[in-house]
């Protein structure tokens, strides 16, 4: 009988490299952060220190115009500690919904490149700026609490739970404008326009209990209003949270971000070659 052939054994140098492959996902997600950091916050004076002075400078003017026509603030003893609880939870949520939508269009040299996925850009993105207003997060508030006599309780609980709904959901909407910014080159220009009341019908400047019943109804159904709402449940023990449903924000920025994925996964090389 002719002897079993063996099978070839290929020298290590030619074997597949699957370790390589394996991590081949986190490595283009690092680069693509590290571009990130380098190209937002890396090319203008002062870099970083941009990311706080716009909250703070926006809690500043809002303290001022707001003090000439209140005595007190809607709740507590400090307009610092009130604006900041509205205002740090929609700025988390806007600037991961701004960079996130512009993810494709701002790594689209990159994206030619079989490594780098479209999935990569989105989450390095997002990654980078949940990381940066995490921090400018701490800082404000820890000022806040040392300089101001705000007489606050912290909980620390809907804090995080408050910071995780904001990040969430701008992932969920920034993913569908990811997808939008690429099928149609003027819906930049319109979500810009269909954004800015956002400021005032979230809660920053209000409670939401002190606003008319029908009122109420309406404004129920704009997810920050939940997120705004937990924050201060987090340094108001007092504060009525029965109107916020997580499950609402969470259920709303997962259709988003499965509706966003699946239409890129279908059009975004086709999108891609056409810009």
């Amino acid at each position: 009988m002719a002897a079993e052939a063996r099978p070839a054994l290929v020298p290590p140098a030619q074997r597949p490299r699957q370790g390589r492959r394996r991590f081949a996902g986190a490595r283009a997600i690092g680069a693509l952060m590290l571009r990130e950091m380098a190209t937002t916050y890396g090319r203008s004076p002062g870099g970083y220190l941009w990311a706080i002075i716009e909250p703070v400078a926006g809690i500043a003017v809002l303290t001022f115009a707001f003090g000439f026509l209140f005595a007190v603030p809607p709740m507590g003893t400090s307009f610092e500690l009130f604006y900041a609880t509205g205002m740090m939870p929609f700025m988390l949520f806007t600037t991961i919904t701004n960079r996130v939508s512009g993810a494709l269009v701002f790594s689209k040299p990159l994206l030619s490149y079989p490594a780098v996925t479209y999935v990569d850009a989105i989450v390095a993105r997002f990654i980078v700026n949940l990381l940066t207003e995490l921090l400018v997060f701490y800082i404000v508030m820890i000022g806040i609490l040392l300089f101001y006599d705000t007489r606050a309780v912290i909980d620390l609980g809907p804090i995080a739970e408050s910071l995780a709904l904001a990040a969430v959901f701008g992932l969920g909407v920034g993913t569908f404008n990811a997808y939008l910014f690429l099928r149609w080159h003027t819906w930049h220009l319109i979500w810009s326009v269909i954004s800015r009341p956002l400021f005032v019908i979230s809660g920053v400047f209000f409670t939401f209990g002190a606003m008319p019943h029908g009122m109420q109804a309406a404004l129920w159904y704009n997810p920050l209003i939940h997120v705004v709402g937990t924050m201060r449940a987090g340094f108001y023990p007092g504060y009525d949270m029965d109107y916020v449903s997580p499950v609402y924000v969470i259920g709303v920025s997962l259709l988003l971000m499965v509706l966003g994925l699946r239409m890129m996964h279908w059009q975004v090389k086709t999108l891609l070659h056409e810009r």
